[in-house]
């Protein structure tokens, strides 16, 4: 093995870790004695295959020996998805290994053969990213079970493609260079395009995107030049609208390749993905390609880990919601479901949720479509529907792995439902979505996609319904006139809430409205808060009763509200007295004040 050293293990039983060198193996051949007594004789054929199968684990006992390496029967070994995934699918296959656990600084891999050119190497890529190997000799047959949850991987967690690594000093000048978007337009406009290469200009593209903290890029063709834009706090800006069509085959063409996408190819769609290492992150960029009457349009997301490094407070709820959220987390079973429209942040919330819920002793697994983020700790699994890896059919599979907390992108369908409800009655802590405008709409939904009444109460511990709106830039901010009439709406409108948002929520009442600076690229708003409601007791008797009686969902509705349910609406206009947001962004997302 070139001086590799190698650590023996014994295999584990099933309760027992990789990494607990106090237990036992148990031979194949006494394992095959066992069954023997206890199973009854089968047909001939399965005599055959079972004979085949023994004879294939005795010769992979064989090269353990001789190897000085310990051998392993892996039909029953657990497989860590976040394991199998560190070595891609096709060199997995090429090499005849499977990595299925890992914990750090130690990583378990099966292996048919280390004489095998290219194991070697693979065993030194590892300790250069300070892992050890510890390796087990298996049959062909173990090593098919393993490479079957590669289907769990998906396309969307494959080992990102190509990679622009930008120097921690070279990153630091561009971002403080290109604050603002004036300044990108200004970079854009006196690049030279003939001069400087297309590797340079995306840098700079990139480069202020994070200065800025952009969610998505678009180059947009049309008859003569290509316009490129960004989306910041969910609105769009122009940064360049003269950008010549002459290189824009180039910019595709390196985004393509970046992606690993067919560059042939402009006629379809294509998605993929790249990464960029800045500093002691990465960042990774979704890209999507569409074709269109001018040529292809580029839409790249930017994936930047940050976005999701906050804590719940940070997410905008209140002081008063924070203590019904904590409690609920702090159950080990049930449903907690955030309901809104795409973009609403509800996979912010939810990983907000899962990193508040993790610790070391529970296993959390999640099903999702696609797999955005990487949370460190959790097992994420990714829909891939040619696989026949659906959210039903990954719920399935991810229940037969012992989870505590189970994470599950979306509810779409009755199967889903269903399994996801018996989830929540049998132990496990289940978090999703579901499309409703509200929460207590969320009920309904379940029920039109035929979910047993019976059972969506018992199960449900909380639903929350969520919108985004733009946060008062804190360095601009003016103070608002308040004219009588509107002092005495907000009065009257306060006096409504309950006793738990007076204790917390309501301080000074000074709304604020947008100024502009160049922190804020005079936009007047930085950055943007969730408006939230909680329907936090489903389990009521009264709720039960509505629901058993399939009601509509503005009976829901107004038996929230009568319960205490502070609507979206009013958590925006408290947002807006505390001086974090406007009128203009409230009634943008969730329509007229409704003063009554």
């Amino acid at each position: 093995m070139d001086n590799v050293s190698l650590t023996t293990y014994n295999e584990p039983g099933p309760s027992s870790s990789l990494f607990d060198s106090s237990v036992k193996i148990l031979a194949p051949e006494s394992r095959l004695r066992y069954h023997a007594i206890m199973q009854p004789i089968g047909k001939f054929e399965e005599q055959l295959l079972k004979i085949r199968e023994a004879s294939e684990e005795r010769e992979a006992e064989r090269r353990a020996r001789e190897r000085g390496l310990p051998y392993l029967a892996a039909e029953h070994t657990p497989v860590k998805i976040d394991a199998l995934r560190l070595i891609p699918e096709a060199r997995a296959h090429s090499l005849q290994v499977a990595v299925f656990e890992v914990r750090k600084p130690e990583v378990a891999i099966a292996i048919f053969d280390n004489a095998i050119p290219g194991v070697t190497e693979l065993i030194r890529e590892f300790e250069g990213q300070g892992l050890t190997a510890k390796l087990f000799i298996v049959s062909l047959r173990s090593l098919e079970h393993l490479w079957s949850f590669y289907k769990f991987v998906g396309e969307e967690k494959a080992p990102i493609t190509s990679r622009v690594n930008i120097e921690r000093e070279e990153i630091l000048r561009l971002t403080a260079k290109l604050q603002g978007i004036p300044n990108v337009t200004k970079a854009i406009g006196q690049f030279d395009f003939k001069e400087s290469s297309v590797t340079i200009f995306l840098e700079i593209v990139l480069a202020g995107a994070l200065a800025n903290r952009v969610s998505d890029i678009h180059f947009e063709p049309s008859e003569k030049l290509v316009k490129l834009r960004y989306r910041i706090d969910g609105l769009l800006h122009d940064v360049a609208s003269d950008l010549s069509r002459g290189f824009y085959p180039s910019i595709i063409s390196r985004i393509k390749l970046l992606s690993n996408l067919k560059i042939n190819v402009s006629d379809r769609p294509q998605d993929g993905r790249f990464t960029i290492g800045v500093a002691a992150k990465d960042v990774e960029i979704r890209v999507a390609l569409a074709p269109s009457e001018f040529g292809e349009i580029i839409v790249m997301r930017v994936l930047d880990p940050d976005a999701i490094n906050l804590s719940l407070r940070d997410l905008g709820f209140r002081e008063d919601d924070l203590a019904i959220i904590e409690t609920e987390l702090k159950r080990p079973n049930g449903m907690i479901l955030n309901t809104g429209p795409t973009g609403s942040g509800k996979t912010t919330t939810l990983y907000a949720f899962l990193k508040a819920k993790y610790t070391p002793e529970l296993k959390i697994i999640t099903v999702e479509d696609p797999i955005e983020y990487h949370v460190a700790g959790i097992e994420q699994t990714q829909v891939n529907e040619e696989a026949g890896y659906t959210f039903a059919n990954g719920l399935k599979s991810i229940m037969r792995q012992d989870p505590d907390a189970i994470l599950i992108g979306e509810v779409r369908d009755k199967e889903t439902a269903e399994i996801a409800m018996q989830a929540a009655l049998t132990g496990h802590l289940v978090f999703s979505t579901v499309h409703a405008n509200d929460a207590a709409g969320a009920i309904p939904r379940f029920l039109d996609l035929g979910v047993k009444p019976t059972s969506l109460g018992p199960a449900l511990n909380l639903i929350i319904a969520q919108r985004l709106v733009r946060r008062l830039c804190t360095f601009c901010r003016v103070e608002a006139p308040v004219t009588d009439a509107l002092a005495a709406k907000l009065k009257k409108f306060i006096e409504r809430f309950p006793e738990r948002v007076h204790r917390g929520a309501i301080g000074s009442v000074k709304p604020f409205k947008a100024n502009g600076c160049d922190r804020c690229n005079h936009m007047g708003y930085k950055g943007r808060v969730a408006i939230i409601e909680l329907l936090s007791n489903p389990k009521d008797s009264g709720l039960e009763e509505l629901i058993l009686k399939q009601s509509p969902a503005s009976a829901f509705q107004a038996f929230a509200v009568k319960q205490g349910m502070v609507t979206m609406q009013e958590d925006g206009v408290l947002k807006i007295i505390s001086g974090v947001t406007t009128f203009e962004e409230v009634e943008e997302v969730t329509g007229p004040i409704a003063w009554r």
